[in-house]
């Protein structure tokens, strides 16, 4: 606590000084948020006739419900089906399908665990105490009513009344049973921000029903004062200053554009813009990859930025051109992260959450924001991205969007398919632009954000693989935040990734759910991309603390022609350690033959081939769903796991040592394995290998690209 003190500058002592203050004369009842006068000025009248032009076009035009049905019939299905649940209570939220909070709904439960957050004064409730609160994730969820835009597209999307009148009822308990500043819906700066921004589209969606009164209209327009005013003063500066404090900006500037009569809504409007701009040059690095370096927060960064730029366009105010270029760098990010077969792989942390859910989407899905980002920068490649117009774009930017869209022809990126992120620290290898291309990700760069690293996982020098466009090496996920701490621990360790484990340690010791002891980083000392290989050489020292002599783990990746990769890993020290090299598959099959060729399959009957070559003997090993200890698990979405091979080559042994490892693509499922045979120096180490087939030989120097040769007559 005193060291945390000493390195804390003036300006944060007085806003957490301020924020504490306010918590406590709150719980003491010396103080109560003031509320609106009854002459507010903004009637349910007013609002019909007035504050649709702030709004996105697409939630407001006549011209949307049949657009969508015409072009994206399916869409119009999915939203009836989700509001239909909703109506009878039932949610999919994450991970878990048809979730009853009970009749009425208890907006306190989660219902996974039975635990039901007391209802005390906000700052009084630990959000990551399951015992209390049970999985705050899953009750956050419920109540961001993300679930009651649904029922505001279907009524635009049917007329049917009931779903207007679910919404009224549903909002009207709420507001009943969550007090402002009681219990754990008002723990989250965040998800206060969150419900606010879904109930401003609900309203506007439904703002023509018959059933929508002026008495609650006046009940929810002095709750999202209520509720905006809690994020203005809770505004993680220093408590979460990553999607946080921007989702709370972006909140901000909803309550400011949308409700402009209101007292202190030009304040909410600058504050969130002013915070949103000057917050995207410390969050998106120079090469377009977010700070928590995590694919799925992403994600969540690009959509703030998008609905950013489109309400200050549609309002006619103007935000630094700089914003617009960082968030087109992130998207240039994207595009060569994505996978050949359109998925985005999982780096990091990902919750499963979404800013808006205007169609559902699995988490490896991002058509919806790419096609959004396609048609309002008139982006070709974003729309190649997207494959197809999204229901996303009609929704945001109404019928000129989908015009915009449509005008654009689509094209795999201009730039080559290999590109080093410095910044990010990542090399991706890939072969080309094709669905049947392969990709290879190397994780050269920091454990997460230089505020905490939180989201970050314990993957240095990891690597992702996907072979004929399909993946097959993997980032196990994230499964949960709170709830099982035994299950956090496990799939944001290095035990779950396909990297180097030492001694059985994680590269990086946990402090909390969201915090860890030290912060290691890989370091790359080399990368060069040519047409013969790609090639990347880099190091950690995360071991290098390890009892009985620190290790130093140096691992090098070539893709030689674009169609297969060799990998060498050094590993330097001193004395005796056991180590495993792990290969994390998703869930597929997985068969090791007494040469150590370790056979994948995908789904469409391709193999991905592995095979370790080593001065020392290697045992081989796959483990899948396993528990004790937890081994050969993935995470698809937050609150599902499922068992998926682990591949482990492990040696007990004095240091150093030297692993070269083969990866090769086959189309040919069930084909023998190839002859491959090692290159080796003068003291056994694996230098190279000579496939004997394709008569090819590589082999690496100390420093500089590998010397490919390659037999004509072969």
């Amino acid at each position: 606590m005193m060291r945390r003190l000493a390195r804390t500058g003036p300006d944060e002592l007085m806003c957490r000084g301020r924020q504490e203050a306010a918590k406590l004369l709150e719980r003491a009842g010396m103080i109560a948020r003031a509320g609106l006068p009854p002459d507010h000025g903004l009637s349910l009248e007013r609002f019909r006739a007035g504050s649709t032009r702030h709004f996105f076009d697409g939630a407001i035009n006549v011209r949307t419900p049949g657009l969508l049905i015409e072009r994206m019939p399916s869409a119009r299905d999915e939203a009836v089906r989700i509001a239909d649940d909703a109506c009878r209570g039932r949610f999919d939220l994450l991970g878990y399908d048809g979730l009853s909070f009970g009749e009425p709904i208890d907006w306190s439960l989660d219902p996974v665990s039975g635990c039901r957050a007391p209802h005390d004064h906000w700052s009084l409730l630990n959000p990551l105490d399951a015992k209390t609160v049970g999985d705050s994730k899953v009750v956050w969820e419920l109540n961001r009513h993300q679930w009651m835009v649904q029922l505001g597209q279907a009524y635009r999307l049917t007329g049917e009344l009931r779903y207007a009148r679910a919404f009224n009822d549903y909002v009207a308990a709420w507001i009943d049973a969550n007090p402002v500043g009681v219990g754990i819906n008002w723990a989250s700066s965040l998800e206060v921000s969150f419900r606010l921004i879904a109930w401003c589209w609900a309203l506007m969606l439904l703002r023509g029903s018959p059933v929508l009164s002026p008495a609650l209209f006046d009940r929810m327009v002095r709750s999202i004062w209520a509720h905006a005013a809690h994020v203005e003063q809770y505004l993680s500066y220093y408590f979460s200053p990553n999607t946080h404090l921007t989702g709370e900006a972006l909140g901000l500037v909803y309550a400011g554009l949308i409700f402009p009569e209101l007292p202190r809504a030009d304040h909410w409007r600058e504050l969130g813009t002013r915070i949103l701009v000057e917050q995207s040059a410390r969050h998106i690095l120079g090469d377009g990859v977010y700070f928590e370096l995590s694919t799925g927060y992403q994600r969540y960064t690009l959509e703030f930025y998008l609905h950013l730029l489109i309400l200050a366009e549609r309002n006619g105010r103007p935000i630094p051109a700089a914003v617009a270029e960082r968030v087109e760098r992130m998207l240039d990010f994207l595009l060569a992260a994505r996978c050949p077969d359109g998925s985005m792989p999982q780096i990091g942390d990902a919750d499963g959450g979404t800013l808006l859910v205007l169609t559902r989407r699995a988490q490896d899905d991002f058509r919806g924001v790419l096609a959004t980002a396609a048609a309002f920068f008139g982006r070709a490649d974003c729309a190649w991205a997207a494959g197809a117009v999204a229901p996303e774009v009609l929704w945001l930017l109404g019928p000129a969007g989908l015009d915009a869209f449509d005008a654009l022809s689509p094209v795999a990126p201009a730039g080559p398919p290999s590109r080093l992120f410095p910044d990010g620290g990542f090399a991706i290898m890939r072969s080309g632009w094709v669905a049947d291309d392969h990709q290879l990700i190397f994780d050269v760069g920091p454990l997460g954000c230089p505020v905490s690293g939180g989201h970050g996982h314990a993957d240095l020098l990891s690597v992702q693989c996907a072979v004929f466009g399909e993946p097959f090496l993997v980032d196990a996920g994230t499964y949960c935040y709170a709830g099982d701490p035994e299950s956090r621990g496990y799939f944001r360790s290095t035990a779950a990734h396909s990297a180097v484990v030492v001694d059985g340690a994680s590269q990086a010791a946990s402090g909390g759910p969201f915090r860890w002891v030290a912060r290691p980083s890989a370091r790359l000392l080399d990368w060069r991309s040519t047409p013969a290989l790609d090639f990347a050489d880099a190091h950690h020292l995360a071991y290098a603390g390890l009892p009985g002599g620190g290790v130093v783990h140096r691992r090098r990746v070539a893709f030689v022609r674009g169609s297969y990769w060799l990998m060498v890993d050094d590993l330097e020290g001193a004395g005796e350690h056991h180590v495993d090299l792990q290969f994390q598959f998703a869930p597929l099959e997985v068969l090791v033959d007494p040469a150590l060729w370790a056979h994948a399959r995908g789904r469409s009957g391709a193999e991905l081939r592995v095979r370790p070559f080593a001065s020392v003997a290697l045992k081989a090993s796959v483990h899948t769903g396993e528990l004790d200890p937890r081994r050969g698990w993935v995470s698809p979405i937050y609150g599902r796991c499922e068992p998926a091979p682990l591949l482990v080559y492990s040696a007990v042994t004095t240091l150093p040592l030297r692993v070269l490892t083969v990866l090769l693509p086959s189309a040919r499922p069930r084909a023998a394995a190839p002859a491959v045979s090692p290159v080796v120096d003068a003291s056994g180490a694996p230098v190279g290998i000579v496939l004997e087939d394709a008569g090819e030989r590589i082999a690496f120097g100390e420093r500089g690209l590998p010397d490919i040769w390659t037999d004509p007559w072969a």
